[in-house]
């Protein structure tokens, strides 16, 4: 949000920070998921590591012996995570505490409000196998699971290894599915039968889109979410062309943070779909499965889809919105490396108003750009591409057209470069103040362009004070000004020139590439060529002004005045310089409305 400057600030924002691992084992953020907060999506595959115990019938005064083992030879563990739970509801919290064998390699950490009741690594060293005592709480649940999670490498780990049940002595049978159910059971996920589509968007389901109107199924390059409530729960479709992943979230306001995130990342030629929480705008911490269901994907052709549904209320997941709420919606898409979520490369797609999910089925209105930013974008542009370019060409070009046609005691040439340069000190002025209203201070991630806002605001706020200040036209250091405002003027149109490559890229307002690029060029081109058809023009009539005057009147005058067809040359050139200025002004105009 090619670039000319790579890497503005991944749903998510969505995401910008790396992510520091826990080498130290205290990882009490994942008491309650069980899921590192490392950036990158669980293994689906096998897991490298079994969870053993030395018996499976308990009374109120056993000890279990825990023992977690590499089952691959030439395999190692980085870091690990054990609880025990109760075998009926493994999302309540941990039971009973764990006493060390080894306090080499384990540490005891208190989660859930109980003291040791997690076992977990003391560095990242590699470590095959690991024994722990767990001694059951008062009273005790019938039956008992252990979870464990796993970490190979860094971005490389599986969540809630599921290891043997026990059970008190006596205790009533397990139910048959808890009995049978695999230790490494995940939620299923299914390829999608068809393609996600825009088939009934605003009649049956409602869809956010970009480009507007596309259909998934058809264009490629169609960014595409739609939700259908159904019931008690809410159908949510997400298509996008990404080879990395694609996500959405649900916000209260136009700012990532404390966000309800979705994520559908490619991960080993398949799509893992995993919730997500974000605190700001940093990476969003990954949350299990637990909470989705009726999960499905495609991936074809660079294009990911997927597909979940959601209850619309979940009070036992706290970081999971309720979906009978209005909210913005946040699309966003990025770039993964070994599974591990990178920044968005984009600013993500936003929903204009708030939306409803049970409401009204409707087509949403969204942009990748907000109003402070196109307004700001808008207004530079006018100000830097029209109104400072033609005033200088009038000022420079067109004083010998109306050598004596006045208009409230001024001359016409003046009074229009006067307007004009009036018109784009007050553009610049409006123009530098929106982006610290939108981002509440200064913006440490947009690169040089900020600072070459500064520098052009201190050019026009002194162009505009010398040019109130300059002294009388036969002043004797006139020459001074002259030379000083020229000097001044151009090397803030270079700058501002520059400032508009480097800001059509960043993420804020990211214009398409590659044609906002073209455009740009296209107009000096064509700024650059009217001002030497001009000069040109001027050399010309002025060669032929001193063949013609023996005396000593000022020569640009004279000739001028000998040499009507000369005026209106210059007014030609003035009209088709205007028309295709506006032409260019309207193009990037029109390029920040589609954002």
């Amino acid at each position: 949000m090619g670039q000319h400057i790579p890497g503005l600030l991944a749903v998510l924002s969505i995401f910008v920070e790396p992510i520091v691992g826990f080498g130290n084992g205290q990882v009490t953020v994942a008491c309650d998921s069980m899921i590192p907060k490392h950036g990158a999506i669980p293994q689906i595959s096998s897991s490298p590591a079994i969870i053993t115990v030395d018996k499976h019938e308990i009374d109120a005064s056993d000890q279990i012996k825990v023992t977690l083992t590499v089952r691959q030879s030439g395999t190692s563990l980085q870091g690990f995570f054990i609880q025990a739970r109760d075998a009926d509801d493994l999302n309540a919290g941990p039971l009973g505490n764990f006493t060390l064998i080894d306090d080499q390699n384990s540490q005891l950490l208190t989660c859930g409000g109980v003291k040791d009741s997690t076992v977990s690594h003391k560095s990242s060293s590699g470590k095959h196998t690991i024994e722990v005592l767990w001694n059951p709480p008062m009273p005790k649940p019938d039956h008992i699971q252990f979870l464990a999670t796993v970490v190979q490498r860094f971005n490389i780990y599986w969540v809630k290894i599921r290891g043997p049940i026990i059970s008190q002595v006596n205790a009533s049978s397990l139910s048959q599915q808890l009995a049978t159910e695999s230790p490494a059971k995940l939620p299923t996920i299914i390829q999608l039968a068809k393609p996600v589509n825009a088939t009934d968007c605003g009649n049956k389901k409602s869809c956010l889109r970009n480009p507007t109107g596309c259909d998934p199924e058809l264009d490629r390059l169609c960014f595409f979410l739609s939700f259908t409530p159904q019931g008690s729960s809410v159908l949510f479709e997400l298509s996008g062309p990404s080879n990395g992943y694609i996500s959405f979230a649900l916000s209260d306001d136009k700012w990532m943070g404390d966000d309800d995130v979705y994520l559908c990342v490619v991960n080993d030629r398949s799509v893992q779909i995993n919730p997500a929480h974000s605190t700001g705008r940093s990476h969003p911490i990954l949350d299990s499965q637990v909470s989705i269901y009726d999960m499905a994907w495609r991936l074809e052709d660079g294009v990911t889809q997927c597909s979940f549904r959601r209850k619309t209320r979940l009070p036992e997941y706290s970081d999971r919105f309720d979906l009978d709420r209005k909210y913005y919606i946040f699309l966003a898409d990025g770039n993964t490396e070994n599974g591990r979520i990178h920044k968005h490369h984009q600013q993500p797609l936003i929903s204009q108003e708030k939306v409803h999910l049970h409401g009204s089925l409707k087509e949403l209105k969204g942009s990748r750009s907000p109003g402070y930013i196109k307004a700001h974008g808008s207004l530079m542009f006018i100000a830097w591409v029209t109104t400072a370019n033609t005033g200088v060409i009038v000022a420079r070009f067109f004083k010998p057209v109306w050598p004596s046609t006045t208009v409230f005691g001024k001359k016409i040439w003046f009074l229009v470069h006067s307007i004009l340069m009036m018109t784009t000190v007050l553009f610049t002025c409006i123009g530098f103040i929106l982006p610290f209203i939108y981002r509440g201070g200064w913006n440490q991630n947009a690169g040089a362009h900020p600072y070459f806002g500064c520098i052009i605001l201190t050019l026009v706020i002194l162009q505009a004070l010398v040019a109130i200040l300059r002294p009388n036209l036969y002043a004797p250091r006139r020459y001074l000004f002259n030379w000083f405002h020229w000097t001044t003027g151009t090397f803030a149109r270079i700058i501002a020139v520059g400032s508009i490559f480097l800001g059509m890229d960043l993420p804020a307002l990211d214009l398409h590439n590659p044609w906002d690029t073209l455009v740009m060029v296209g107009f000096i081109i064509w700024h650059v060529a009217t001002e030497l058809i001009l000069e040109a023009h001027n050399y010309i009539i002025t060669s032929k002004a001193r063949k013609r005057e023996e005396d000593k009147m000022e020569i640009m005058d004279s000739s001028e005045l000998i040499d009507p067809q000369g005026h209106r040359l210059k007014m030609m050139i003035l009209t088709i310089y205007i028309c295709g200025n506006l032409t260019f002004l309207i193009t990037l105009l029109v390029g920040i409305s589609l954002i």
